[in-house]
């Protein structure tokens, strides 16, 4: 099983912004970049086996304006703070900071840079520079797995090598390719001197003579620092020097020093644009250490629409022989634990139980004793707590397992312990530490139940899998014993806690794509924390941490979960990351140690300290100047319009008095109920929003979900209603789309919108500001120091009619087809039709000249293909199972009360709008059965797949329309509609129209409604 790599708009953005701060950079010329590379002293007779011809990096041809120029730009263009200087260092003199947050393939992102820079510019030497061994051999893997993928894109490999001292001809080739060359070397092989002197800065006699970090520093390689805020000491910084770096780029989640700081995405957009995993926690919260109470931990409520709710208890019976052993039963109302538990005392004094609430998630006993899920009270021993972290990770392992497994996707669950023995005993005959034995045992028993129910294909795949085969250790081994071994470990600096041991990390790197497969029986690991930073596998589903972290000194939350939150893979090898169900599979579950509130509050606090360099105050100050694409192009917001979006915010309590964004601005936004926003902020549209939510407050804080409430939502009697099965049968069709037009009718719609005297091709020429000033008369040292020493006389703008870069060649045909994915002959059929002066304007500004003509020929083709849209009826067809199968579970507890026309007993829905709706129609008498669309039910578009939200059966008479699918909108102005959601709207519309004409004799109407009372006007 191979892993499948694909272009995504997000990476490509942190790819574009570092190679767009050398826009003008020449390509490089022969002349630039050859140079004779010291042959330093063979031996006699071998001279000529070494290369004299080396090929480097071309130098920076651009000046520090125009350096600072592009990054300005790039910056803008992202809002991020504008730099006002170059920022140098000793190392080199352009230092880049690209911000990305852990899973989102910040190695991918700088491994394409790669690329790209070799593409744009024919820089080609390169050196990534990581902080631990575990680092650098991910890095080397992902040169490797990568490597097919960006042959397609850019039909070329990159030749790469791990540096190693007692391999130093590899610096040979290194410098003599002239192909991309990318070197990778751990921090270790260069930041110490002295005493401990290393072999790249020594005259080498089996290396000529020379010195191995002169041959690399004559290439001018780029730098590439992966988690630089682990190699800031001053010894680092230092060596770095020696390696005379054309530039630096540096890309981490968690940047300590700021340089020019070119693309952003933290771990609140990684979350929000469903990147990375969501977060579940499963707390255990110990009540109480007296060793006399009676022992009780409760691990679930369960519910079903056959009985009432059930609670999952472990607590302790008295067997035959009198001893007291812990076991886990179901509870229901009116149990008595002292019967059950054979008379044990403990239990003697009222542990009846008197309610079990399922949405609360409590149980309760008749003397007043109540549990919340997670709760454990009496003797918790380390061993008991452990026992309970083993046996619920297994819990969430089965509930995650059995709706994944339909969907070809393998979970992974991974234990961390502090030492190998608790895992391998070698003292013992069969070699079981203390933790395999606990696994097998909690594994068998509810691996027990799991095959009591129907006989499926997950059941039979569980029954062909071992107990002894599905846990493995994955550590250190003892090359003499061929034992495992606890690694050894950094006592001190930044990789303190941490293992270099690369067998190791060669070990969990080599079995990354096999455990993906569902033929390989290992489903749960364990491994010493020691050894974490190697463990990246997209499939991780489940982290329990079998030891006492060191929050303080080791490790945080944050990096605890960061192991787990890559987005999952199928057996296939595609990423499972389609919008509509993104975070539906992909829910990272960690096992922790301490009550889920404790963990959650402080995996927020470490999450919001991260967030430390996004502004905190939605000001005048904040929105002036900031850049936005509008649907007429690129705005920069005026201080006039700034003055009104504050304005608006403060009107409608979106802002407090410090100018913090509220709770109800977050609220009315995911409700759909933004206040409309003045005439004179029109223009721009929903980018007011995008600027406000660029603002940092508490309430945007990604949700951490309590593991343990989420609940199978059952289907009822409904489903198998005759109007449902009815509605099903004419929606259930799949089909394809094709658009057919002829080239020309786009050609002459493009060439009509590009000269429109109006709404065409506009150009902004280059303008530059001169401003006069004289010195103040009289000048003080308060106004030296405030910088009023000196007074404005005159500001005059020009404008500049030639462009900067005229002297440099575009192919502008090819920039215009990359851009609108259209060939090169209708561009140039496109440009033919442009009138000379409209075209003129292309020497004035080339880039914003090609920006443009991108956007207006996008409109036009975006048109025509809705306006050519047609849909094909396939074989295939959406199954019933689709509301069954893989159907993970929910939290209901907020999804207010049982339902009578719905096919499941709860809903959960997205906004206040959808609640008033279900409230009026599940008590509206015409209404026979309706159903939420399960995320599967998709419609392909050409702008993505779209999930309608309602499928409703009336009853016949009573209205115009019996079949109805609805999408919910708390906006219907199809202005305030995205574009994107309008373009799949129409296409919707297209597609019922296409099957009723074909196949429904009642036909399916599709609308968008804001309410119940509006759908009933469309019906009645």
């Amino acid at each position: 099983m191979k892993l499948k790599f694909k272009t995504q708009a997000y990476q490509s953005a942190a790819v574009q912004a570092v190679v767009d701060c050398f826009k003008g950079q020449p390509p490089a010329s022969a002349e630039a970049i050859s140079y004779r590379i010291d042959p330093g002293r063979a031996k006699k007779g071998t001279e000529d086996l070494f290369s004299d011809s080396g090929f480097k990096n071309a130098d920076l041809a651009l000046t520090e304006r125009a350096l600072l120029d592009n990054i300005q730009q790039v910056q803008r263009g992202q809002n991020l703070p504008v730099s006002d200087t170059l920022v140098k260092t000793k190392v080199a003199r352009v230092n880049l900071d690209v911000e990305m947050e852990t899973g989102t393939g910040k190695t991918y992102c700088y491994i394409k840079t790669i690329f790209e820079l070799n593409r744009r510019y024919g820089w080609s030497k390169f050196i990534i520079v990581v902080p631990s061994i575990a680092i650098r051999e991910g890095v080397a893997k992902s040169l490797e797995i990568t490597a097919e993928h960006f042959l397609e894109t850019y039909l070329k490999k990159a030749r790469f090598f791990i540096y190693n001292s007692k391999q130093l001809h590899h610096l040979e080739s290194f410098s003599s390719d002239a192909g991309i060359n990318v070197m990778v070397i751990n921090v270790q092989a260069f930041n110490a001197k002295g005493k401990d002197n290393l072999r790249i800065y020594d005259v080498l006699d089996d290396f000529q003579s020379r010195r191995p970090i002169d041959v690399i520093s004559a290439n001018r390689p780029i730098l590439i620092l992966d988690e630089p805020q682990k190699m800031e000491g001053a010894q680092t910084l230092q060596s770095l020097e020696e390696f005379k770096a054309l530039m630096v780029l540096r890309y981490s989640a968690t940047h300590r020093t700021t340089h020019n700081k070119m693309h952003r995405l933290d771990a609140l957009d990684a979350y929000n644009q469903k990147l990375v995993k969501k977060i579940a926690v499963r707390g255990i919260a110990v009540k109480g250490l007296a060793g006399t109470a009676g022992y009780l931990y409760l691990q679930s409520i369960e519910i079903s629409s056959k009985k009432p709710p059930e609670a999952r208890v472990e607590f302790e019976v008295k067997l035959k022989a009198g001893e007291p052993k812990r076991m886990v039963r179901k509870l229901k109302k009116g149990d008595n634990l002292y019967e059950l538990s054979n008379g044990l005392e403990e239990y003697r004094e009222g542990f009846v139980v008197s309610d079990i609430n399922a949405n609360t998630d409590t149980l309760s006993f008749t003397n007043g004793v109540e549990l919340t899920v997670g709760d454990a009270t009496g003797d918790v021993t380390e061993t008991a707590l452990r026992r309970i972290q083993i046996r619920e990770a297994i819990k969430a392992h089965f509930d995650k397992e059995q709706a994944l497994f339909q969907q070809g996707v393998k979970v992974l669950t991974l234990y961390f312990i502090d030492e190998v023995a608790k895992y391998r005993d070698y003292s013992q005959p069969d070699e079981k530490g203390e933790y395999a034995r606990i696994f097998e045992e909690e594994y068998n028993l509810y691996l027990n139940e799991m095959l009591d129910l129907d006989e499926t294909p997950y059941v039979k795949y569980l029954k062909g899998i071992t107990p002894e085969k599905t846990h493995s250790g994955y550590f250190s081994i003892d090359k003499k014993t061929k034992r495992d071994v606890d690694p050894s470990i950094a006592k001190t600096g930044e990789n303190k806690g941490l293992s270099d041991d690369v067998d190791a990390y060669d070990l969990i790197l080599k079995k990354k794509e096999q455990l993906l497969s569902l033929d390989e029986p290992v489903r749960f690991i364990f491994s010493h924390s020691a050894l974490r930073e190697g463990w990246d596998n997209p499939n991780v589903f489940v982290i329990c941490f079998l030891k006492h972290p060191d929050y303080s000194n080791e490790v945080t939350r944050r990096q605890e979960v960061g192991r787990g939150l890559r987005l999952s893979v199928n057996k296939l090898g595609d990423r499972m990351d389609h919008p509509s169900i993104v975070h539906d599979v992909n829910v990272l579950t960690v096992v922790a140690s301490e009550s889920y509130k404790d963990f959650v509050a402080a995996l927020q606090k470490d999450i919001s300290d991260s967030l430390s360099a996004r502004p905190k105050v939605a000001d005048k100050a904040y929105f002036a100047g900031k850049m936005v694409t509008t649907a007429a192009g690129p705005i920069t917001v005026t201080d006039d319009q700034a003055i009104d979006i504050e304005f608006y915010l403060i009107q409608n309590g979106y802002v407090d008095k410090k100018r913090n964004v509220t709770e109800k601005y977050h609220q009315d936004k995911k409700n759909g109920t933004l206040a409309t926003l003045p005439d004179e902020l029109a223009p721009l549209g929903e980018q007011v929003f995008k600027l406000v939510d660029g603002v940092f407050s508490e309430a945007q804080l990604p949700e951490i979900g309590d593991d343990r409430r989420p609940k199978k939502n059952p289907l009822n009697a409904n489903f198998d209603k005759q109007e449902f099965k009815a509605l099903w049968s004419r929606i259930n069709r799949k089909a394809a789309y094709s658009v057919s037009f002829e080239e020309a009718e786009l050609v002459q719609k493009a060439v009509a919108v590009l000269n429109d005297k109006d709404a065409g091709l506009r150009v902004t020429p280059l303008q530059y500001t001169i401003q006069r000033g004289e010195q103040a008369e009289a000048v003080t040292y308060d106004g030296i120091k405030s910088g009023e020493a000196f007074k404005l006389k005159a500001t005059e703008t020009e404008v500049n009619r030639l462009s900067v870069h005229s002297a440099v060649k575009y192919d502008l045909i090819g920039k215009l087809a990359e851009g609108t994915q259209l060939t090169r002959r209708t561009i140039a059929e496109i440009l033919k039709g442009m009138n000379v002066a409209v075209f003129a304007q292309f020497k004035t500004n080339p880039e914003s000249f090609i920006a443009e003509a991108v956007r207006l020929i996008n409109e036009q083709k975006a048109t025509v293909i809705i306006e050519h849209l047609a849909y094909d009826p396939v074989e295939d067809k959406f199954d019933l199972d689709i509301f069954t199968a893989g159907l993970t579970k929910q939290d209901f507890s907020k999804a207010g009360d049982k339902l009578q026309r719905h096919i499941y007993d709860y809903v959960l829905t997205d906004s206040n709008i959808e609640r008033q709706f279900v409230k009026e129609m599940d008590t509206s008498s015409d209404v026979v059965v309706y159903a939420k669309l399960p995320r599967g039910f998709l419609i392909p578009t050409p702008v993505g797949d779209y999930n309608p939200d309602w499928a409703i059966s009336f009853k016949e008479g009573a209205v115009k329309h019996i079949y109805f699918v609805a999408e919910t909108k708390g906006s219907m102005s199809s202005m305030e509609l995205r574009e994107i959601e309008k373009t799949k709207i129409k296409c919707a519309r297209k597609f019922f129209d296409d099957i009723n004409q074909r196949f429904a004799s009642e036909a399916v109407k599709y609308d968008v409604v804001d309410s119940f009372g509006k759908l009933m006007e469309l019906l009645k």
